[in-house]
């Protein structure tokens, strides 16, 4: 396992080590869907327990959390998201969605990317379209969503209406906690690192872009 950089902090290193060993785990049972899946699940749950104790601690402190059910600003904006997280979400929407509500996410997931594949990189970051996984202003795989949507805590609304309102604005960004930014992002490079490391390459979609894949694929390329 190799992390060294001399910009991680003490925390980052464990994150990253969380991560590391959870994949491990999987590869180390044999890799199949079932066991990477199962990684994944845990990994998702590390973070969102961490994210439990920073909400009550707030809480305990008197520091807003502007997030709640039905608040869905984030949910217009990019997200993305890696190959084996793409996996598992449209595995939970195969297994959970109608074949209608299947059809539908389809078409709303084509119609989306053909809107987003055009755009630069700095026209997709002030681009606003709903998740094609958006419904009744809630998620709706919410259980299966991915790292980016699970670290996304906002302390203030009105930053978040600013951006979604006003995309153009330079001088406004989104008030985020950057404590579960960063643990989540290095749970997931650790996680990554090691399927690397066992010869598995991964890549990174836009959210809309990889289902736009995998909902029309039966065998994974993690």
């Amino acid at each position: 396992m190799t992390s060294e950089n001399k910009h991680f902090t003490d925390n980052d290193h464990i994150f990253y080590s969380d991560g590391y060993k959870l994949a491990q785990s999987a590869i180390q049972k044999g890799l199949t869907n079932d066991s990477l899946f199962s990684a994944l699940e845990s990994l998702y749950e590390a973070i969102d327990g961490l994210n439990d104790s920073i909400l009550a601690l707030a809480q305990r402190q008197n520091i807003r959390v502007a997030c709640h059910d039905g608040c869905h600003w984030c949910c217009h904006q990019a997200v993305y998201a890696n190959s084996y997280e793409l996996h598992f979400l449209s595995e939970q929407v195969k297994k959970n969605f109608t074949k209608e509500a299947l059809s539908s996410l389809i078409s709303h997931t084509e119609k989306k990317c053909a809107q987003t594949s055009v755009l630069s990189e700095n026209e997709i970051l002030k681009f606003k379209s709903p998740c094609p996984l958006l419904k009744n202003s809630s998620c709706s795989m919410y259980s299966a969503r991915p790292m980016a949507c699970r670290i996304y805590l906002s302390t203030k609304l009105e930053s978040c209406l600013e951006f979604y309102r006003h995309p153009e604005n330079n001088e406004n960004f989104p008030a985020l906690m950057d404590f579960p930014l960063r643990s989540g992002r290095m749970m997931n490079e650790g996680f990554r690192a090691a399927l690397k490391e066992f010869g598995i390459e991964t890549a990174e979609f836009r959210l809309e872009e990889g289902l736009q894949i995998v909902l029309k694929t039966n065998q994974p390329n993690f």
